[in-house]
Parts: C-alpha cells; sequence; structure tokens
C-alpha cells in the first residue's frame, strides 16, 4: 500500500488528506473507453489538439489552450508534440467532493496521449477536510502558495487567479508531462510510486530552469 505523502497533487477533501495517487496508471487502452471516443489525430494535424469544456457554474478554467501553447513553446525540452490532446476538462461540485477527485491525468492508449486538467473553484479554495494538511503536502504547493487557513472543521489553502494559473502550468501540467516522458520515452518506473516521484521530480526541475530564463 503507497503512502498518503508520495503524492500531494491529488487531494481528498473528504478525508482531509492527499491520497497517494492513482489506483492504477492510466496508461491503457480501456480506460479512453470509460472517459471519451478520442481517436488519434488526423496526420498532419499540429498537436497537441486542445479541447475545453465550458466548466460547471461554480468552477473555471485556470489556464486557456493559448496560454498552455504560449508555455509550450518557449522550450523545445518536453517534446511536447508527441501529446495529441490538452484536455482542460469541466466538473461538478458532486464530482469535486470525491474522495478520489483529480486535478489532472495523463491517459494512454488506442495512439493516444492525453493530459486532462480539471476545473478549479471559482472561490480559489483548495480544502483538505479536517485535518491539517502535512509537511510534505504543504511543501508541494509552497512555490505558489502558501495562505493556509482553517475556518468551519476545513482546511484549505486560499488561492488567487496569478497563483493558481502559476501552478497549474509550472506544477500540474509539468507534473503530466512527466508522466508523458516517462512513458513515450521508456525510462521504465518500476512502479506507481516511484511513477509519481519520477513525474514530481520533472516537475520541479523544470519549473526551476523555467524560472532561471525568465
Amino acid at each position: 500500500m503507497r503512502s498518503k505523502k508520495e503524492t500531494a497533487w491529488k487531494k481528498s477533501r473528504t478525508f482531509g488528506d492527499v491520497k497517494g495517487g492513482r489506483k492504477a496508471l492510466k496508461w491503457y487502452n480501456s480506460i479512453l473507453h470509460r472517459m471519451h471516443n478520442l481517436e488519434a489525430p488526423a496526420k498532419g494535424t499540429e498537436t497537441p489538439v486542445y479541447i475545453q469544456d465550458n466548466p460547471s457554474r461554480d468552477f473555471y478554467h485556470p489556464v486557456s489552450p493559448e496560454e498552455i501553447k504560449a508555455f509550450l513553446s518557449t522550450f523545445h525540452e518536453f517534446q511536447a508534440q508527441e501529446i495529441s490532446y490538452i484536455w482542460l476538462r469541466k466538473q461538478s461540485h458532486k464530482e469535486y467532493e470525491k474522495e478520489d477527485s483529480l486535478q489532472g491525468c495523463y491517459i494512454w492508449g488506442e495512439n493516444v496521449r492525453l493530459i486532462v486538467l480539471y476545473s478549479f473553484p471559482k472561490d480559489n479554495k483548495m480544502s483538505f477536510g479536517k485535518r491539517k494538511p502535512t509537511a510534505k503536502i504543504l511543501r508541494w504547493y509552497q512555490e505558489y502558495c502558501t495562505d493556509l487557513r482553517e475556518e468551519k472543521d476545513n482546511w484549505y489553502l486560499q488561492w488567487n487567479e496569478k497563483d493558481i494559473k502559476e501552478y497549474y502550468l509550472n506544477g500540474l501540467l509539468l507534473h503530466e508531462i512527466g508522466h508523458h516522458v516517462d512513458k513515450v520515452y521508456k525510462y521504465g518506473q518500476a512502479s506507481q510510486a516511484k511513477a509519481e516521484k519520477w513525474a514530481d521530480a520533472y516537475s520541479f526541475y523544470w519549473a526551476n530552469r523555467l524560472r532561471e530564463r525568465v
């Protein structure tokens, strides 16, 4: 069983802690049938192809396809052209409140390489539940947000639009690109835990490199 501290990009609002990543790596063909019916982009199509859902009433997308495209164009090391789709996907309050709700995920299958980034609450509150998040969890977010608050038996990070945008690009997106690079270029992490740690390290490394370039 994985430690709940191993991956901090996935939150649990119900139990007030960070769950230890995905139950199964989403690199298998069947996951595509459960989520969508995407097919590989036609030959000659510029990739990644961007898909943007209209968010639910109380949610918004912190980044736009144009902002992601501009972000990826600032460097060439990530081989982003190997990614088929980047999907800004909506979620409802009911979905967001689930114990296994996601901020983002990487999916591999059917000749499709897909990154999904989920919408975020308009109040910019990232809730953790009744228990104060651990130092390990907070270290994942500390480059972007340190405004930890407690209110009515709920611990949460209070973000602003500028910081959540930076986190979605330099933290969350780079983490999922890390999974993509690990899979496509066959670095071959031996376990799910190692794959998550590798993606975290990838995100931290390239976020720091990009800061040095600005």
